[in-house]
C-alpha cells in the first residue's frame, strides 16, 4: 500500500538467533528483493553479544563499557547480514542510510556511530536491538517497526507489559516504541514467506501481531 503516493518505510529487526537457520538468508533474500530503498535491516547482536556479556563476567567492566562494545558487537552481525548478500549495503549514518534509499538498494543498518552519539541513550543492558530499532525507526520517519523473531505468541495485539516480562523485549523497549508515529509488529521468523511476492501493509496486518 501507499502513503502519501511513496512507499512505506519499514525498519526491520533481525535477531541474531537467526544465524545459521534456512530463514536468515530467505530475509535477506526479501529485503534485496523488495527494499526499494524503503527498508532498513537491524542487526541483532547474537553471539557477539553473547561474547561481551562473557567477556564482562571474566573482566568486571562497566555496563558503559560492555553498552559500547555491544554496539560493535550489532556491526560485527550487520557486516556479516550484508556480506551474506552482496546486493545489501551497510549504512552507519543517516546520510549513508539516505544513499542507499536513493540507489534504491536494501539497507543493512550498524548501529554504533550514531548509538554512542547520542548520549539520551541508557549505556547498559536495558536497551538491546529491539529498543534501538524503535529509536532509529522515530529517527528516520518510518511507518513500520518490524521485529523478526525466532518464535511468537500467535495472538493478534500483543501487550506490551506481557512482551516485556516474558523477555520477548526488552525492558525499555516501550520508552522507544510507545506512543510513536510508526506501528510495532512482532512476527515469526518463517513469516518471510509472505513477503516473496512484495512487501506491502495488508499483508504485515494478516499475519504481524501489532504491539500495544
Amino acid at each position: 500500500m501507499e502513503r502519501d503516493k511513496e512507499k512505506s518505510m519499514w525498519v526491520v529487526k533481525i535477531g541474531g538467533s537467526l544465524l545459521g537457520s534456512p530463514e536468515l538468508e530467505r530475509w535477506l533474500e526479501v529485503v534485496a528483493k523488495h527494499s526499494d530503498g524503503k527498508i532498513i535491516i537491524v542487526p541483532g547482536g547474537g553471539l557477539f553479544a553473547d561474547a561481551v556479556r562473557e567477556a564482562q563476567k571474566l573482566s568486571k567492566i562497566s555496563d558503559a563499557c560492555a553498552h559500547r562494545l555491544a554496539m560493535l558487537a550489532m556491526d560485527q552481525f550487520g557486516l556479516m547480514l550484508a556480506n551474506l548478500n552482496p546486493a545489501l549495503m551497510t549504512a552507519t549514518s543517516e546520510f549513508e542510510i539516505a544513499e542507499g534509499t536513493w540507489q534504491h538498494r536494501g539497507i543493512v543498518w550498524l548501529p554504533s556511530k550514531m548509538v554512542l552519539a547520542d548520549y539520551n541513550i541508557p549505556k547498559n543492558w536495558d536497551v538491546t536491538s529491539d529498543s534501538l530499532a524503535a529509536w532509529l525507526a522515530e529517527k528516520l520517519d518510518a511507518q513500520h517497526l518490524v521485529l523478526v523473531k525466532s518464535d511468537k505468541p500467535n495472538e493478534g495485539k500483543l501487550k506490551l507489559k506481557t512482551i516485556t516480562e516474558t523477555g520477548l523485549v526488552d525492558q525499555v523497549f516501550g520508552d522507544f516504541a510507545m506512543d510513536k508515529a510508526f506501528s510495532s509488529w512482532i512476527i515469526k521468523k518463517t513469516d518471510f514467506v509472505h513477503f516473496e511476492e512484495g512487501v506491502d501493509e495488508q499483508k504485515l496486518g494478516k499475519i504481524g501481531s501489532s504491539i500495544h
